[in-house]
């Protein structure tokens, strides 16, 4: 499997807080949003992590060569990295040669809900917080018989059961020629402000596509300056104590 990771956007509600450099090198707890990424899927196996990016990309390139975590790094640069996230979907399309989990970079999570991704039974997989109801932009997945129906700002008129997206999609081999064909409508219609989400209805027509809930685990999107008080203060403690729990549970049991 190989780690597709979108790291090419500006971040422009954060650039108050990050003066010039890429929101995925946000700071937390002494670490960066990518580097707590790149460890967490080097520990699930996962060794093989394509880069997208564009904006401030030098920052990104001399903290992954600093980082002890970072080995097998491939770059993809997307130009067109002021448009939609669509356009490092896009320019990624030729890295898509086996499965695949592709992440938004500004995401910090317990590592337990990656692995509950990576090792689903579903071959292609969505992350679901059921437990959050949509009051703003949140990116909702709707679901009806098991199976995604969408994954989008806006909801459907009908559906089974409703949850926030992740930000991270599993896709098996045999699935990216149907991904990649649904994101290609859109992309010769020139429609590249689109988040690559919203370019997925055909996709999800295609495609069986399943999904697995992680309500209750601790994670956050890093949107405004607020999450990161946020993700310090709250998301990454109840992160580290999750841990902790898990290693106690492994050596007892």
């Amino acid at each position: 499997m190989k780690a597709i990771i979108f790291a090419a956007g500006v971040g422009k509600r954060l650039q108050g807080v990050t003066q010039g450099r890429p929101k995925c090198l946000v700071d937390i707890g002494g670490r960066t949003l990518l580097s707590r990424h790149v460890e967490n899927l080097g520990q699930l196996g996962v060794r093989q992590v394509v880069l997208v990016v564009g904006f401030a990309q030098d920052h990104i390139r001399k903290a992954m060569a600093a980082d002890p975590f970072a080995h097998d790094i491939r770059w993809v640069v997307n130009e067109q990295f002021t448009r939609g996230s669509m356009t490092s979907l896009w320019a990624a399309r030729s890295e898509m040669d086996d499965d695949v989990v592709l992440m938004d970079a500004d995401v910090l999570y317990a590592p337990t809900i990656l692995a509950r991704l990576l090792h689903s039974s579903f071959p292609t997989a969505l992350l679901m917080d059921e437990t959050v109801k949509q009051e703003s932009e949140e990116c909702m997945i709707a679901a009806k018989a098991g199976r995604v129906l969408t994954l989008s700002k806006t909801l459907p008129s009908a559906y089974d059961e409703a949850g926030e997206g992740v930000g991270f999609l599993k896709v098996q081999q045999q699935d990216i020629p149907a991904l990649l064909q649904s994101v290609q409508a859109y992309v010769e219609a020139g429609a590249l402000d689109m988040e690559y989400e919203d370019a997925l209805q055909g996709f999800f027509r295609e495609v069986s596509v399943g999904y697995e809930k992680i309500g209750g685990l601790p994670w956050i999107e890093i949107d405004f300056p607020e999450d990161i008080a946020r993700a310090a203060s709250e998301i990454l403690p109840a992160v580290m104590n999750l841990e902790e729990n898990t290693r106690t549970t492994a050596l007892t049991s």
